[in-house]
């Protein structure tokens, strides 16, 4: 097995496990609800908290991953996120769920997105959108996956043991992944083109940059969507019916859609190029939002979501060979994660506005409409990215 190829399964295994467990907690609000008469804001913070500190997070986690290499820091955060998991069977508080989804399981969250593609990044240049998509399957095989498991644990162990189960394989999971994880040695990585030349910007030029700003703004516009519609999906379902199990299969759903969603989407970064790519994918996003806001039938929920899932796979894929584009090889992962960074703020927000939408006006269609407009302000950002002269010039 090449030392790209043991690359590749290393980040396809850490994206596997970490969105999956993250595509499940949406799983516990019934519990929590049940057991402890949480409210969904209240869960939803939690949930939001850890996508703001994933995106501090993740700053840093680029920056050492500059520095120190993937493998030693994906190391770290995968042990931080297996005893994070475990903690939660423990729970009995608010303030102790907040503590455990706010540090160990955002360190799992932080890095295993930036460290993860900046890495692919370093190794891939001509067929870089291809081998992100490649990756980012894994995170669609762990949303298909991950949450029927979970849903299987709870309804045969209790949620406190399923808990412990999942920390404890998802900690050596990533352990073994990050054993694969290295930078290319001189001669082994590609010769890195882009709009900016073989090496790219360095941070403060990058900075300096209108265009690095508007990819910022454009993350936090789109990602409160890609946080909130998978955590509140399954609660939706079973507000219009659904049992635990089949509401589990709606995150399924989506992440068995995402998968055709990376693998064309990454193949047109190749072909049409980052900015058509991006403003494609943003495009579908507003109509499937729309779309949730009028649908009223668990059925019609199914093929929503399957739309929804093809769209959502497909921003995870564009965002780092974007980066790459613009801004070069020279700091990929330290600027990425600050373009994610800003991603979570709005990803943080996200989840907190949708549940108290719902439990002010026991509907979720304003959330929908809402992540609408801020989806199409997102794409008309998009479309005012220049194009390779342009950067160049």
């Amino acid at each position: 097995m090449s030392s790209r190829s043991h690359v590749v399964a290393g980040a396809f295994a850490t994206q596997f496990i970490v969105i999956g467990v993250l595509f499940s907690m949406g799983l516990f609000f019934k519990v929590f609800e049940q057991e402890f008469g949480w409210s969904r804001t209240l869960v939803s913070s939690a949930n939001a908290l850890a996508m703001f500190m994933m995106g501090v997070l993740a700053m840093f986690g680029g920056r050492l991953s500059d520095r120190l290499g993937p493998r030693r820091v994906l190391t770290v955060a995968g042990v931080l996120f297996g005893i994070g998991l475990a903690g939660l069977s423990q729970i009995t508080l608010p303030w102790q769920f907040f503590a455990l989804m706010g540090t160990l399981v955002a360190a799992g969250l932080g890095t295993h997105d930036v460290v993860t593609l900046s890495t692919i990044a370093h190794w891939f240049d001509k067929r870089r959108g291809v081998m992100t998509a490649v990756v980012k399957v894994g995170t669609a095989m762990g949303q298909v996956t991950v949450p029927l498991a979970v849903a299987a644990l709870i309804a045969g162990v209790g949620w406190r043991s399923t808990f412990l189960i999942t920390g404890i394989v998802a900690g050596a999971v990533l352990v073994a992944a990050a054993s694969r994880m290295r930078y290319p040695d001189a001669g082994e990585g590609p010769v890195t083109s882009g709009a900016n030349g073989k090496t790219g910007l360095s941070p403060a030029e990058a900075r300096a940059s209108a265009t690095f700003w508007v990819m910022c703004l454009i993350q936090f516009l789109f990602f409160s969507t890609l946080t909130s519609v998978p955590l509140h999906i399954a609660p939706h379902g079973m507000d219009m019916g659904l049992t635990t199990a089949i509401a589990a299969t709606l995150m399924s759903v989506m992440g068995g859609a995402s998968i055709a969603g990376r693998l064309v989407m990454g193949a047109l970064i190749d072909r049409i190029g980052c900015r058509n790519t991006l403003s494609l994918c943003l495009f579908l996003l507003v109509l499937v939002l729309v779309g949730y806001s009028l649908v009223a039938s668990p059925s019609l929920l199914f093929v929503n979501s399957a739309v929804y899932g093809f769209a959502h796979g497909a921003l995870f894929v564009v965002i780092s060979p974007t980066v790459a584009y613009y801004f070069g090889m020279r700091a990929h992962g330290g600027l990425f994660g600050t373009v994610l960074f800003f991603g979570t703020i709005g990803g943080a927000i996200g989840p907190i506005a949708m549940g108290a939408a719902y439990d002010a006006l026991g509907s979720y269609t304003p959330a929908f409409l809402t992540l609408a407009a801020l989806v199409a302000l997102a794409f008309l950002l998009a479309r005012s990215l220049p194009i390779a002269s342009e950067q160049s010039s």
